[in-house]
């Protein structure tokens, strides 16, 4: 038998995008469906990464996104809202 394999660092970032992205999608679900005005996904590693598809994402379901960038390129947070209209 060999060694364990160990995950690569590429294999760890790629399942962290995909939690985080998970997380962001969840939460404009919950914002379109009404079950409330506002999320926040907080303490997103990979947040800005995220923002493109998270944007196209909330304009699709009709809500919008804001970030909420941390200081020194920290992460950040994700605002989710309902649009009023």
């Amino acid at each position: 038998m060999g060694t364990p394999r160990q995950p690569s660092a590429r294999g760890h970032v790629e399942r962290t995008l995909d939690q985080e992205l998970g997380l962001v999608r969840d939460a404009i679900v919950l914002v379109a469906r009404g079950g409330t005005r506002r999320v926040v996904v907080a303490n997103l590693r990979y947040g800005d990464e995220l923002m493109g598809r998270a944007a196209l994402m909330a304009r699709e379901a009709g809500v919008r996104i804001v970030p909420l960038w941390m200081p020194d390129d920290a992460g950040s947070d994700i605002a989710v809202e309902a649009i009023d209209g």
